[in-house]
Protein backbone atom coordinates (compact mmCIF):
# COMPACT_ATOMS: atom_id res chain seq x y z
CA UNK A 1 0.00 0.00 0.00
CA UNK A 2 1.60 3.27 -1.10
CA UNK A 3 1.99 6.08 1.38
CA UNK A 4 1.24 9.50 -0.10
CA UNK A 5 3.53 11.42 2.22
CA UNK A 6 4.81 14.94 1.55
CA UNK A 7 8.50 15.21 0.69
CA UNK A 8 10.73 15.43 3.76
CA UNK A 9 12.25 18.79 2.77
CA UNK A 10 8.75 20.37 2.68
CA UNK A 11 8.08 19.09 6.19
CA UNK A 12 11.45 20.36 7.43
CA UNK A 13 10.69 23.81 6.00
CA UNK A 14 7.26 23.82 7.67
CA UNK A 15 8.60 22.72 11.09
CA UNK A 16 11.46 25.23 11.11
CA UNK A 17 9.19 28.06 9.96
CA UNK A 18 6.56 27.22 12.58
CA UNK A 19 9.15 27.06 15.33
CA UNK A 20 10.83 30.35 14.39
CA UNK A 21 7.66 32.04 13.08
CA UNK A 22 9.71 33.29 10.16
CA UNK A 23 10.65 32.05 6.68
CA UNK A 24 13.85 34.08 6.94
CA UNK A 25 15.01 32.49 10.20
CA UNK A 26 14.03 29.04 8.97
CA UNK A 27 16.08 29.63 5.83
CA UNK A 28 19.15 30.55 7.89
CA UNK A 29 18.73 27.43 10.03
CA UNK A 30 18.39 25.09 7.06
CA UNK A 31 21.01 26.89 4.95
CA UNK A 32 18.54 27.77 2.19
CA UNK A 33 17.18 30.99 0.78
CA UNK A 34 14.03 32.61 2.11
CA UNK A 35 12.40 32.13 -1.27
CA UNK A 36 13.16 28.39 -1.24
CA UNK A 37 11.61 27.95 2.21
CA UNK A 38 8.55 29.94 1.24
CA UNK A 39 8.15 27.86 -1.93
CA UNK A 40 8.50 24.54 -0.08
CA UNK A 41 5.88 25.54 2.50
CA UNK A 42 3.55 26.66 -0.31
CA UNK A 43 4.00 23.31 -2.11
CA UNK A 44 3.20 21.52 1.16
CA UNK A 45 0.00 23.56 1.55
CA UNK A 46 -1.01 22.73 -2.00
CA UNK A 47 -0.27 19.06 -1.40
CA UNK A 48 -2.38 19.03 1.77
CA UNK A 49 -5.02 21.35 0.28
CA UNK A 50 -5.02 23.41 3.46
CA UNK A 51 -3.27 26.68 4.44
CA UNK A 52 -0.81 26.17 7.30
CA UNK A 53 0.21 29.78 7.94
CA UNK A 54 -1.36 33.20 8.10
CA UNK A 55 1.27 35.37 6.46
CA UNK A 56 1.44 38.66 8.33
CA UNK A 57 3.68 41.52 7.08
CA UNK A 58 6.47 40.81 9.59
CA UNK A 59 5.70 37.37 11.01
CA UNK A 60 4.00 34.05 10.48
CA UNK A 61 1.04 32.70 12.42
CA UNK A 62 -0.13 29.10 12.33
CA UNK A 63 -3.66 28.40 11.21
CA UNK A 64 -5.80 25.99 13.24
CA UNK A 65 -4.83 23.27 10.77
CA UNK A 66 -1.16 24.21 11.10
CA UNK A 67 -1.38 24.06 14.90
CA UNK A 68 -2.89 20.59 14.70
CA UNK A 69 -0.35 19.34 12.16
CA UNK A 70 2.83 20.68 13.82
CA UNK A 71 2.95 18.18 16.76
CA UNK A 72 2.53 15.30 14.32
CA UNK A 73 5.45 16.51 12.21
CA UNK A 74 7.65 17.05 15.27
CA UNK A 75 6.85 13.58 16.57
CA UNK A 76 7.79 12.17 13.18
CA UNK A 77 11.18 13.91 13.26
CA UNK A 78 11.80 12.86 16.87
CA UNK A 79 11.10 9.22 16.05
CA UNK A 80 13.26 9.36 12.95
CA UNK A 81 16.13 10.92 14.93
CA UNK A 82 15.84 8.28 17.64
CA UNK A 83 15.77 5.45 15.13
CA UNK A 84 18.74 6.85 13.22
CA UNK A 85 20.73 7.22 16.44
CA UNK A 86 19.85 3.67 17.46
CA UNK A 87 21.21 2.20 14.25
CA UNK A 88 23.93 4.68 13.30
CA UNK A 89 24.37 6.68 16.54
CA UNK A 90 27.58 8.33 17.65
CA UNK A 91 28.12 5.73 20.38
CA UNK A 92 28.96 3.14 17.72
CA UNK A 93 32.25 4.91 17.00
CA UNK A 94 33.11 5.71 20.63
CA UNK A 95 34.89 3.64 23.24
CA UNK A 96 32.88 1.53 25.61
CA UNK A 97 33.03 3.57 28.83
CA UNK A 98 32.53 2.27 32.37
CA UNK A 99 32.46 4.38 35.49
CA UNK A 100 33.47 2.52 38.64
CA UNK A 101 34.12 3.43 42.27
CA UNK A 102 37.88 3.73 42.66
CA UNK A 103 38.31 1.13 45.41
CA UNK A 104 36.32 -1.50 43.54
CA UNK A 105 38.07 -0.74 40.26
CA UNK A 106 41.50 -1.38 41.81
CA UNK A 107 40.74 -4.19 44.26
CA UNK A 108 38.17 -6.21 42.29
CA UNK A 109 37.96 -5.15 38.65
CA UNK A 110 41.63 -4.58 37.79
CA UNK A 111 42.82 -8.13 38.68
CA UNK A 112 40.11 -9.56 36.40
CA UNK A 113 40.39 -7.20 33.42
CA UNK A 114 43.26 -9.14 31.78
CA UNK A 115 40.87 -12.05 31.29
CA UNK A 116 38.41 -9.77 29.51
CA UNK A 117 41.09 -8.34 27.22
CA UNK A 118 42.39 -11.83 26.44
CA UNK A 119 38.88 -12.86 25.41
CA UNK A 120 38.29 -9.69 23.35
CA UNK A 121 41.77 -8.52 22.24
CA UNK A 122 40.53 -6.01 19.66
CA UNK A 123 38.07 -4.20 21.91
CA UNK A 124 38.85 -0.79 23.40
CA UNK A 125 37.46 0.05 26.83
CA UNK A 126 37.70 3.18 28.97
CA UNK A 127 37.47 2.88 32.78
CA UNK A 128 36.66 6.09 34.68
CA UNK A 129 37.13 5.96 38.45
CA UNK A 130 34.91 7.83 40.89
CA UNK A 131 34.89 8.30 44.65
CA UNK A 132 31.33 9.35 45.36
CA UNK A 133 28.26 7.92 43.65
CA UNK A 134 27.28 10.99 41.62
CA UNK A 135 24.28 10.88 39.31
CA UNK A 136 24.81 8.55 36.37
CA UNK A 137 25.46 10.59 33.22
CA UNK A 138 24.11 8.29 30.52
CA UNK A 139 25.57 10.48 27.78
CA UNK A 140 29.12 9.84 29.01
CA UNK A 141 29.01 6.31 30.42
CA UNK A 142 27.67 2.98 29.20
CA UNK A 143 27.83 1.33 32.62
CA UNK A 144 28.20 2.48 36.20
CA UNK A 145 29.36 0.26 39.07
CA UNK A 146 27.95 1.56 42.33
CA UNK A 147 27.56 0.54 45.94
CA UNK A 148 24.17 0.30 47.60
CA UNK A 149 21.08 -1.87 48.01
CA UNK A 150 20.22 -2.07 44.31
CA UNK A 151 17.56 0.62 43.99
CA UNK A 152 18.23 3.50 41.60
CA UNK A 153 15.09 4.95 39.94
CA UNK A 154 15.06 4.73 36.16
CA UNK A 155 18.07 2.40 36.04
CA UNK A 156 18.56 -1.34 35.85
CA UNK A 157 20.78 -2.85 38.55
CA UNK A 158 22.50 -6.25 38.41
CA UNK A 159 24.18 -7.42 41.61
CA UNK A 160 27.89 -8.18 41.36
CA UNK A 161 28.99 -8.97 44.93
CA UNK A 162 27.71 -10.71 48.03
CA UNK A 163 29.54 -9.05 50.87
CA UNK A 164 30.80 -9.94 54.31
CA UNK A 165 32.65 -7.56 56.60
CA UNK A 166 35.47 -8.40 59.01
CA UNK A 167 38.37 -6.45 60.56
CA UNK A 168 41.68 -6.49 58.69
CA UNK A 169 45.07 -5.25 59.83
CA UNK A 170 48.82 -5.59 59.41
CA UNK A 171 50.26 -8.96 60.49
CA UNK A 172 52.46 -6.95 62.86
CA UNK A 173 49.45 -6.08 65.02
CA UNK A 174 48.95 -9.73 65.92
CA UNK A 175 52.13 -9.48 67.97
CA UNK A 176 53.84 -6.71 69.89
CA UNK A 177 52.98 -4.70 72.96
CA UNK A 178 49.18 -4.76 72.39
CA UNK A 179 48.50 -7.84 70.26
CA UNK A 180 45.11 -8.37 68.70
CA UNK A 181 43.81 -11.74 69.84
CA UNK A 182 40.14 -11.08 70.71
CA UNK A 183 37.57 -8.48 69.59
CA UNK A 184 38.03 -6.69 72.93
CA UNK A 185 41.62 -5.94 71.91
CA UNK A 186 40.33 -3.54 69.22
CA UNK A 187 39.90 -0.99 72.00
CA UNK A 188 43.69 -0.60 72.00
CA UNK A 189 43.95 0.34 68.31
CA UNK A 190 42.51 3.10 66.07
CA UNK A 191 39.50 2.03 64.00
CA UNK A 192 39.67 3.00 60.33
CA UNK A 193 36.37 4.04 58.76
CA UNK A 194 35.29 4.58 55.13
CA UNK A 195 32.68 7.26 54.51
CA UNK A 196 29.56 6.33 52.57
CA UNK A 197 29.13 2.79 53.90
CA UNK A 198 25.94 2.42 55.92
CA UNK A 199 26.93 -0.95 57.39
CA UNK A 200 30.16 -0.45 59.31
CA UNK A 201 32.00 -0.89 62.57
CA UNK A 202 28.91 -0.61 64.76
CA UNK A 203 27.26 -3.56 63.05
CA UNK A 204 30.31 -5.81 63.32
CA UNK A 205 31.18 -4.88 66.92
CA UNK A 206 27.62 -5.56 68.03
CA UNK A 207 27.67 -8.95 66.30
CA UNK A 208 30.99 -9.73 68.03
CA UNK A 209 29.46 -8.90 71.39
CA UNK A 210 31.66 -5.89 72.18
CA UNK A 211 29.48 -3.09 70.87
CA UNK A 212 28.98 -1.61 74.31
CA UNK A 213 32.66 -1.68 75.25
CA UNK A 214 34.26 0.09 72.29
CA UNK A 215 33.59 3.58 70.92
CA UNK A 216 32.36 2.73 67.41
CA UNK A 217 33.05 6.17 65.91
CA UNK A 218 36.57 6.80 67.11
CA UNK A 219 39.64 6.60 64.91
CA UNK A 220 40.29 7.85 61.39
CA UNK A 221 37.73 8.43 58.62
CA UNK A 222 38.58 8.27 54.89
CA UNK A 223 36.67 8.76 51.67
CA UNK A 224 37.99 5.59 49.98
CA UNK A 225 38.84 2.05 51.08
CA UNK A 226 42.23 2.38 49.38
CA UNK A 227 43.50 4.84 52.00
CA UNK A 228 42.02 2.86 54.88
CA UNK A 229 43.71 -0.36 53.69
CA UNK A 230 47.02 1.44 53.15
CA UNK A 231 46.97 2.85 56.67
CA UNK A 232 46.01 -0.58 58.03
CA UNK A 233 48.88 -2.23 56.12
CA UNK A 234 51.29 0.23 57.76
CA UNK A 235 50.12 -0.94 61.18
CA UNK A 236 48.45 2.35 62.09
CA UNK A 237 44.98 0.96 62.74
CA UNK A 238 42.39 -1.70 61.94
CA UNK A 239 40.14 -1.37 58.90
CA UNK A 240 36.79 -3.02 58.35
CA UNK A 241 37.26 -4.98 55.16
CA UNK A 242 34.54 -5.88 52.69
CA UNK A 243 35.21 -9.32 51.24
CA UNK A 244 35.32 -8.21 47.60
CA UNK A 245 37.76 -5.40 48.40
CA UNK A 246 40.28 -7.27 50.57
CA UNK A 247 40.71 -10.47 48.55
CA UNK A 248 44.03 -9.55 46.95
CA UNK A 249 45.57 -8.07 50.13
CA UNK A 250 44.61 -11.12 52.20
CA UNK A 251 45.98 -13.55 49.62
CA UNK A 252 49.29 -11.67 49.47
CA UNK A 253 49.56 -11.47 53.26
CA UNK A 254 49.73 -7.69 53.19
CA UNK A 255 46.66 -7.72 55.44
CA UNK A 256 45.32 -10.40 57.76
CA UNK A 257 41.86 -11.04 59.23
CA UNK A 258 42.42 -11.71 62.95
CA UNK A 259 38.90 -13.01 63.63
CA UNK A 260 36.69 -15.75 62.17
CA UNK A 261 33.53 -13.61 62.26
CA UNK A 262 32.75 -12.54 58.67
CA UNK A 263 29.37 -10.85 58.91
CA UNK A 264 27.05 -10.89 55.84
CA UNK A 265 25.65 -7.46 54.92
CA UNK A 266 22.91 -6.20 52.61
CA UNK A 267 24.87 -3.59 50.66
CA UNK A 268 26.79 -4.67 47.57
CA UNK A 269 28.28 -3.46 44.31
CA UNK A 270 25.89 -3.33 41.36
CA UNK A 271 26.25 -2.94 37.62
CA UNK A 272 24.00 -0.04 36.61
CA UNK A 273 22.57 0.66 33.16
CA UNK A 274 19.90 3.24 32.27
CA UNK A 275 16.62 1.61 31.32
CA UNK A 276 15.96 3.85 28.32
CA UNK A 277 19.29 4.33 26.54
CA UNK A 278 20.62 2.89 23.30
CA UNK A 279 23.38 0.43 24.25
CA UNK A 280 26.89 0.61 22.87
CA UNK A 281 27.44 -2.21 20.35
CA UNK A 282 30.09 -3.77 22.64
CA UNK A 283 28.08 -3.34 25.84
CA UNK A 284 26.73 -6.87 25.76
CA UNK A 285 30.23 -8.38 25.68
CA UNK A 286 31.34 -6.49 28.78
CA UNK A 287 28.04 -7.07 30.59
CA UNK A 288 28.09 -10.84 30.05
CA UNK A 289 31.75 -11.13 31.02
CA UNK A 290 31.28 -9.08 34.20
CA UNK A 291 28.27 -11.13 35.31
CA UNK A 292 30.26 -14.31 34.63
CA UNK A 293 33.14 -13.04 36.80
CA UNK A 294 30.73 -12.06 39.55
CA UNK A 295 29.20 -15.55 39.58
CA UNK A 296 32.66 -17.14 39.66
CA UNK A 297 33.65 -14.95 42.61
CA UNK A 298 30.43 -15.80 44.41
CA UNK A 299 30.94 -19.53 43.87
CA UNK A 300 34.51 -19.28 45.12
CA UNK A 301 33.32 -17.37 48.19
CA UNK A 302 30.65 -19.96 48.96
CA UNK A 303 33.21 -22.77 48.61
CA UNK A 304 35.57 -20.98 50.99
Amino acid sequence: MSRKLPPLNWLRAFEASARSQSFTRAAAELNLTQAAISKQVKLLELHLREPLFIRNPRSLELTKTGEAYLPKVRDCFDRLAAGTNEVFGRRRSEMLTIRCMVGFSINWLAPRLPRFMARHPGLTVRIISSVWGDEFDREQFDFDIRYGIGKWPGQKARRLTWETITPVCSPALLQGEKPIRNPEDLADHPLLHVLGYEEGWGLWLNAAGVGGDIDKGRGLHFDTSLIAFEVAAKGAGVALGRSCMTEEDLLSGRLVAPFDLALPIDQAFYLITPSDNTPHPDAGLFHDWLIEEAELARTAGDAA
